[in-house]
């Protein structure tokens, strides 16, 4: 029970010391309005690109690109070597590609494949 006693009066305490006010909820009565339904996108002309393996130096962004008029829609990328770790694996800031980038411990360079998921996105 010496818990309960502590726990009481460091509440007591707090709610003691000047500038702190007491706020009291109101019991959650309003009802929150239903989101509208998202719009129905059309992903036609799905296709997988890819820009594969090469050897980079390390931290050098390998970047993959969408056929004219596609977006991003997905991607991924895979850092290939021993001891290689993919650093960084996203879309570019326009939405049209894919980057990904690595490092390997003990290496200049690192093997980087990049894959990006493009379709007509309308």
């Amino acid at each position: 029970m010496r818990h309960n006693k502590l726990t009481t009066v460091a509440l007591a305490t707090l709610v003691g010391c000047a500038g702190l006010t007491a706020v009291t909820a109101a019991p959650a009565t309003a009802s929150i309005p239903a989101a509208p339904a998202p719009a129905v996108a059309d992903f036609g002309g799905y296709q997988l690109v890819k820009l594969p393996n090469a050897n980079v130096p390390n931290f050098t962004r390998r970047t993959v690109r969408c056929p004219a008029g596609k977006h991003a829609v997905g991607g991924g990328a895979e850092a290939q070597g021993n001891k290689a770790i993919l650093v960084g694996s996203f879309p570019t800031d326009d939405g049209t590609g894919w980057i990904g980038l690595g490092r390997q411990d003990g290496y200049n360079d690192v093997g980087i494949s990049v894959y990006v998921i493009c379709a007509n996105v309308t």
